[in-house]
Protein backbone atom coordinates (compact mmCIF):
# COMPACT_ATOMS: atom_id res chain seq x y z
CA UNK A 1 0.00 0.00 0.00
CA UNK A 2 1.53 3.41 -0.90
CA UNK A 3 -0.91 5.40 1.00
CA UNK A 4 -3.12 5.20 4.04
CA UNK A 5 -5.99 7.44 3.22
CA UNK A 6 -7.75 6.17 6.56
CA UNK A 7 -5.46 8.54 8.35
CA UNK A 8 -6.69 11.19 10.08
CA UNK A 9 -3.31 12.95 9.97
CA UNK A 10 -3.24 12.91 6.28
CA UNK A 11 -6.50 14.80 5.83
CA UNK A 12 -5.30 17.20 8.75
CA UNK A 13 -1.98 18.14 6.73
CA UNK A 14 -3.23 18.54 3.27
CA UNK A 15 -5.83 20.82 5.21
CA UNK A 16 -3.23 22.58 6.50
CA UNK A 17 -1.68 22.95 3.27
CA UNK A 18 -5.20 24.18 1.58
CA UNK A 19 -5.91 26.89 4.15
CA UNK A 20 -2.56 28.85 4.48
CA UNK A 21 -2.44 30.48 0.98
CA UNK A 22 -6.09 30.79 0.80
CA UNK A 23 -6.47 32.33 4.32
CA UNK A 24 -2.97 34.96 3.33
CA UNK A 25 -4.76 35.79 0.58
CA UNK A 26 -8.31 36.66 1.69
CA UNK A 27 -6.75 38.41 4.69
CA UNK A 28 -4.49 40.44 2.25
CA UNK A 29 -6.92 41.36 -0.50
CA UNK A 30 -9.51 42.40 2.40
CA UNK A 31 -6.36 45.01 3.41
CA UNK A 32 -6.04 46.46 0.31
CA UNK A 33 -9.37 47.20 -0.27
CA UNK A 34 -10.47 48.15 3.58
CA UNK A 35 -6.85 48.50 5.42
CA UNK A 36 -8.77 46.74 8.28
CA UNK A 37 -4.95 45.17 9.44
CA UNK A 38 -3.46 48.66 9.29
CA UNK A 39 -6.35 50.40 11.19
CA UNK A 40 -6.19 47.74 13.94
CA UNK A 41 -2.36 47.45 13.89
CA UNK A 42 -1.81 51.18 14.18
CA UNK A 43 -0.10 51.12 10.86
CA UNK A 44 0.79 49.44 7.34
CA UNK A 45 3.61 47.63 8.57
CA UNK A 46 2.93 47.10 11.68
CA UNK A 47 -0.54 45.50 10.54
CA UNK A 48 2.03 43.45 8.00
CA UNK A 49 4.45 42.57 10.36
CA UNK A 50 1.15 41.13 11.83
CA UNK A 51 0.29 38.83 8.91
CA UNK A 52 4.02 37.73 8.73
CA UNK A 53 3.97 36.11 12.16
CA UNK A 54 0.55 34.37 11.48
CA UNK A 55 1.79 33.43 7.77
CA UNK A 56 5.22 32.23 9.68
CA UNK A 57 2.99 30.44 12.25
CA UNK A 58 1.07 28.66 10.30
CA UNK A 59 3.65 27.32 8.40
CA UNK A 60 5.19 25.66 11.12
CA UNK A 61 1.72 24.25 12.03
CA UNK A 62 1.64 23.14 7.94
CA UNK A 63 5.29 21.31 8.69
CA UNK A 64 4.09 19.72 12.24
CA UNK A 65 0.94 18.16 11.01
CA UNK A 66 2.93 17.49 7.85
CA UNK A 67 5.55 15.45 9.74
CA UNK A 68 2.99 13.60 11.88
CA UNK A 69 1.55 12.61 8.34
CA UNK A 70 4.28 10.94 6.96
CA UNK A 71 4.98 9.27 10.55
CA UNK A 72 1.58 7.36 9.95
CA UNK A 73 2.01 6.32 6.52
CA UNK A 74 3.55 3.28 5.16
CA UNK A 75 6.98 3.23 4.28
CA UNK A 76 8.46 1.87 0.41
CA UNK A 77 11.59 -0.14 0.45
CA UNK A 78 12.05 0.96 -2.66
CA UNK A 79 12.72 3.89 -1.63
CA UNK A 80 14.77 3.32 1.35
CA UNK A 81 18.17 3.52 -0.15
CA UNK A 82 21.43 5.65 0.35
CA UNK A 83 20.60 7.00 -3.22
CA UNK A 84 17.03 8.64 -2.88
CA UNK A 85 18.32 10.10 0.89
CA UNK A 86 21.09 11.92 -1.64
CA UNK A 87 18.88 13.19 -3.59
CA UNK A 88 16.65 14.19 -0.69
CA UNK A 89 18.96 15.97 0.93
CA UNK A 90 19.89 18.30 -2.10
CA UNK A 91 16.40 18.59 -2.90
CA UNK A 92 15.72 19.95 0.73
CA UNK A 93 18.69 21.83 1.05
CA UNK A 94 17.53 23.37 -2.40
CA UNK A 95 14.38 23.63 -1.37
CA UNK A 96 15.54 25.69 1.95
CA UNK A 97 18.08 27.66 0.03
CA UNK A 98 15.47 29.09 -2.72
CA UNK A 99 13.32 30.39 0.26
CA UNK A 100 15.58 31.85 2.56
CA UNK A 101 17.56 33.41 -0.09
CA UNK A 102 14.41 34.51 -1.36
CA UNK A 103 13.47 36.07 2.08
CA UNK A 104 16.85 37.91 2.17
CA UNK A 105 16.36 39.46 -1.26
CA UNK A 106 12.68 40.96 -0.79
CA UNK A 107 12.83 41.40 3.26
CA UNK A 108 9.86 41.42 5.10
CA UNK A 109 7.80 43.20 3.47
CA UNK A 110 8.76 42.34 0.49
CA UNK A 111 7.78 38.82 0.91
CA UNK A 112 4.71 38.86 3.51
CA UNK A 113 2.49 40.54 1.24
CA UNK A 114 3.83 43.98 1.89
CA UNK A 115 2.34 45.33 -1.39
CA UNK A 116 -1.52 44.56 0.01
CA UNK A 117 -0.58 47.17 2.90
CA UNK A 118 0.67 50.27 0.23
CA UNK A 119 4.60 49.31 0.89
CA UNK A 120 5.98 48.45 -2.55
CA UNK A 121 9.08 47.38 -3.59
CA UNK A 122 10.88 50.42 -5.40
CA UNK A 123 12.36 47.93 -8.14
CA UNK A 124 11.91 44.60 -8.90
CA UNK A 125 14.38 41.97 -7.16
CA UNK A 126 16.12 40.58 -9.96
CA UNK A 127 19.17 39.03 -8.31
CA UNK A 128 19.49 35.06 -7.04
CA UNK A 129 17.26 33.24 -7.03
CA UNK A 130 14.94 35.58 -8.88
CA UNK A 131 17.61 34.74 -12.20
CA UNK A 132 16.60 31.71 -12.15
CA UNK A 133 13.41 31.06 -10.79
CA UNK A 134 10.02 33.03 -11.54
CA UNK A 135 8.57 31.71 -7.65
CA UNK A 136 11.39 30.53 -5.77
CA UNK A 137 9.54 30.35 -2.52
CA UNK A 138 7.05 28.47 -3.63
CA UNK A 139 9.03 26.24 -5.72
CA UNK A 140 11.69 26.08 -2.69
CA UNK A 141 8.69 25.22 -0.15
CA UNK A 142 7.54 22.06 -2.61
CA UNK A 143 10.99 20.63 -3.07
CA UNK A 144 11.22 20.92 0.66
CA UNK A 145 8.46 18.40 1.03
CA UNK A 146 9.39 16.69 -1.59
CA UNK A 147 13.24 16.16 0.16
CA UNK A 148 11.47 15.55 3.31
CA UNK A 149 9.33 12.77 1.49
CA UNK A 150 12.12 10.89 -0.09
CA UNK A 151 14.14 10.98 2.61
CA UNK A 152 11.60 8.92 5.14
CA UNK A 153 10.54 6.90 2.16
CA UNK A 154 6.73 7.44 2.21
CA UNK A 155 5.07 7.55 -1.11
CA UNK A 156 2.34 9.45 0.48
CA UNK A 157 4.56 12.12 1.20
CA UNK A 158 5.27 12.18 -3.03
CA UNK A 159 1.75 12.99 -3.23
CA UNK A 160 1.63 15.67 -0.61
CA UNK A 161 4.45 17.39 -2.64
CA UNK A 162 2.32 17.18 -5.60
CA UNK A 163 -0.41 18.05 -3.99
CA UNK A 164 1.48 21.37 -2.49
CA UNK A 165 2.53 22.77 -6.07
CA UNK A 166 -0.77 22.38 -7.13
CA UNK A 167 -2.20 24.42 -4.40
CA UNK A 168 1.05 27.03 -4.80
CA UNK A 169 0.13 27.17 -8.59
CA UNK A 170 -3.79 27.85 -8.41
CA UNK A 171 -2.59 30.47 -5.56
CA UNK A 172 -0.46 32.58 -8.28
CA UNK A 173 -3.16 32.61 -10.47
CA UNK A 174 -4.84 35.16 -7.84
CA UNK A 175 -1.98 36.47 -6.47
CA UNK A 176 -0.06 37.48 -9.68
CA UNK A 177 -2.49 39.42 -11.23
CA UNK A 178 -3.73 40.92 -8.43
CA UNK A 179 -0.02 41.96 -7.64
CA UNK A 180 0.23 43.57 -10.87
CA UNK A 181 -2.50 45.17 -10.62
CA UNK A 182 -1.26 47.05 -7.37
CA UNK A 183 2.39 48.47 -9.11
CA UNK A 184 0.22 48.99 -11.98
CA UNK A 185 -2.33 51.51 -10.09
CA UNK A 186 0.30 52.60 -8.27
CA UNK A 187 2.38 53.98 -11.29
CA UNK A 188 -0.94 55.32 -12.86
CA UNK A 189 -0.97 57.53 -9.79
CA UNK A 190 2.61 58.71 -9.97
CA UNK A 191 2.55 61.98 -11.54
CA UNK A 192 5.37 63.25 -14.03
CA UNK A 193 6.93 66.37 -13.12
CA UNK A 194 5.34 68.21 -16.19
CA UNK A 195 1.92 67.54 -15.07
CA UNK A 196 2.68 69.38 -11.79
CA UNK A 197 3.62 72.52 -13.17
CA UNK A 198 1.23 75.00 -14.20
CA UNK A 199 1.73 76.40 -17.79
CA UNK A 200 3.00 79.80 -18.14
CA UNK A 201 0.50 82.86 -19.64
CA UNK A 202 1.16 84.07 -22.93
CA UNK A 203 2.16 87.99 -22.46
Amino acid sequence: MLADFSQASLWLALASITFNPTAWNVAARREHHTRWLTNLCGGARQGCYAIAVAIFSMGILRDALYNQALNDQPSAPWLDNSLVRLVAALLFISGMTFVTTSTYALGITGTFLGDYFGILMKERVTGFPFNVLDNPMYVGSTLSFLGTALWHAKPAGLLIAVYVWLVYWVALQFEGPFTAMIYENASKNVKSPELGQKKKKKL
